[in-house]
């Protein structure tokens, strides 16, 4: 089985099948175009065999069961194969650890039984099979037949290359970052330790608790269940929004803190030395909206507008010869709120390449578009992307710096002039209520938790879910379809570019020099017209010798 000959050697590992005569024995049947080969986590299996030492095999063609499940229930339930086997065969697999052991008692695969790990083995593939069985057929009375052969199933070579590719990061780079971040760290402490009145651990929440709520007795603190003062970022953010200097420090002093551990820390960690470069895993399956996730390291959480962020994208870099591209979709989900809600001014906005912020400033405050000035755009900016979170007047107030009064009114405003778009935020919480789910413009159903529940707060997060979910997923699908059409536009263009990374609307390309022009443009072509909607998608692209300069 895999599992045995895959796994690391080990001295005490029990006599098995010789490696390279099986492998050689399986490569035609697995690579037989005529026979469909059933998995679960398919990209998974399909790397690894994919390896030289162990065979160099191209296995093809696939199903995958995780993603038959994932294109019709995302945030339904999760979709790895021990739930998917209790869920619909009423069976729990045999755990792991039950085969390995745990702690110090553990041992590699390669060292267990060859009868317990041919039973393990098997049941896996068992399971898998009998879950393609029931889930197959489902697809087509799902709806859900087209999303996953169109999308789904494409996606898994496509990001298979994606993260075999990886991305170069100069190391020497990071480390300049990292001993800056401590410096400020340390300024930081020294002056939090001046307004706290006193020295204190800043990464202890305790300590900072007993600081802010007993000592300074400052207002609306709360405390948890362990009797503690909760000092989370939405506590920290309150206070610094009622302009608490030590709270806003102790949020700078955080965000480095975090930025250092995991991304100049965590990355020198992660850097291959054989390559210089650092090779993401992207999870198909386990977000609710259709949305990739990236994980060891996760490259979708370096903030993009701030200049720390800024500086650790300065660390990703193109290979001498190469710059890196960024071809990022323009206001996407602003776009697909006016494709739903079908609004004639937001469409003719999108249509005439007219500022969207600005032309909702002078639509919603009755301004003239040359009287709208930088406050006037801000709170619309604002107000533009809180509408596709559900964002209430109490959170507007929060983001404006202004009464709550005044935000229901801002509110009340969009939606006089807007009336489509809360008829739609409406019609997307009565499905959820109806049908348990809503739906993309693409079709996918994405199930929302809670919209149920008897507690008001539960309830209305869920709300919250059902009104952004539509926009955050269309716009993972429209990503998706440009993932899976760019890489055979490049090959038959005799471009040599190579996807490297999907962060949300954004994908960065490593471009030969000699070819940024031409790929820039059909990048752009390709991903402006993979989805046809009532106003057209629009796309950035830039280039630099790093993701910052790109980006």
């Amino acid at each position: 089985t895999q599992g045995d000959m895959l796994a690391a050697p080990a001295e005490a590992a029990p006599p098995q099948l010789p490696f390279e005569p099986t492998m050689a024995a399986l490569k035609p049947l697995l690579e037989d175009p005529t026979v469909l080969k059933v998995l679960q986590h398919a990209k998974y299996d399909l790397e690894v065999l994919a390896q030289p030492e162990n065979g160099g095999i191209a296995v093809g063609p696939v199903d995958d069961t995780m993603l038959i499940s994932y294109a019709m229930e995302a945030g339904k339930h999760g979709h790895g194969m021990d739930e998917l086997s209790r869920l619909h065969l009423g069976h729990t697999p045999v755990p792991y650890d039950q085969v390995t052991g745990t702690g110090r008692a553990r041992i590699t695969f390669a060292q267990v039984p060859l009868d317990k790990a041919t039973a393990y083995a098997a049941e896996d593939a068992d399971v898998t099979l009998r879950l393609w069985h029931i889930l197959r057929p489902q697809l087509r009375e799902a709806g859900a037949l087209a999303l996953y052969e169109q999308v789904e199933r494409r996606m898994i070579p496509v990001l298979r290359d994606m993260e075999a590719e990886g991305i170069k990061v100069d190391g020497v780079e990071l480390a300049r970052i990292g001993e800056d971040f401590v410096q400020r760290m340390a300024v930081l402490e020294t002056e939090i330790h001046r307004l706290a009145g006193r020295v204190f651990a800043v990464g202890s929440p305790k300590q900072l608790g007993e600081i802010l709520f007993d000592e300074m007795q400052l207002s609306g603190g709360r405390k948890g269940k362990s009797g503690a003062w909760g000092t989370d970022a939405a506590v920290l953010e309150e206070l610094a929004a009622r302009d608490v200097p030590l709270a806003r420090a102790v949020l700078h002093w955080r965000q480095l803190s975090k930025l250092k551990s995991t991304y100049v820390d965590g990355l020198t960690a992660q850097i291959d030395p054989r390559t210089g470069r650092v090779h993401t895993d992207f999870s198909m399956a386990n977000t609710s909206t259709g949305r990739l996730a990236s994980t060891e390291p996760n490259l979708q959480n370096i903030p993009v507008r701030s200049e720390e962020g800024q500086r650790i994208r300065r660390a990703f870099v193109a290979e001498p010869g190469h710059v890196l591209m960024s071809a990022d979709y323009s206001q996407i989900e602003l776009r697909l709120l006016a494709h739903l809600a079908d609004v004639p001014a937001l469409r003719e906005a999108f249509e005439t390449g007219q500022d969207i912020h600005s032309r909702t400033a002078a639509d919603i405050f009755r301004l003239a578009p040359d009287a709208v000035d930088k406050e006037a755009r801000r709170r619309a900016k604002t107000i533009n992307f809180g509408i596709i979170y559900g964002m209430s007047a109490f959170g507007l107030a929060g983001r404006l710096g202004i009464g709550a009064g005044e935000a229901k009114g801002i509110i009340d405003a969009y939606f006089g002039q807007y009336p489509g778009i809360r008829t739609a935020m409406e019609r997307l919480k009565e499905e959820a209520r109806l049908q348990g789910y809503v739906s993309t413009s693409f079709g996918r159903k994405l199930w929302i938790q809670d919209i149920g529940a008897k507690d008001p707060v539960r309830r209305a997060g869920a709300e919250r879910a059902a009104i952004n979910a539509p926009f955050q997923g269309g716009a993972a699908e429209v990503i998706k379809r440009a993932m899976v059409r760019l890489p055979r536009a490049l090959r038959d263009a005799g471009l040599k570019a190579r996807m490297l990374l999907q962060v949300h609307d954004e994908l960065v390309l490593e471009v030969p020099e000699a070819e940024v022009e031409a790929t820039g443009a059909l990048v752009r072509q390709v991903m402006e017209n993979v989805a046809t909607l009532r106003v057209p998608l629009a796309v950035e692209v830039g280039t630099g010798r790093s993701w910052a300069e790109a980006h």
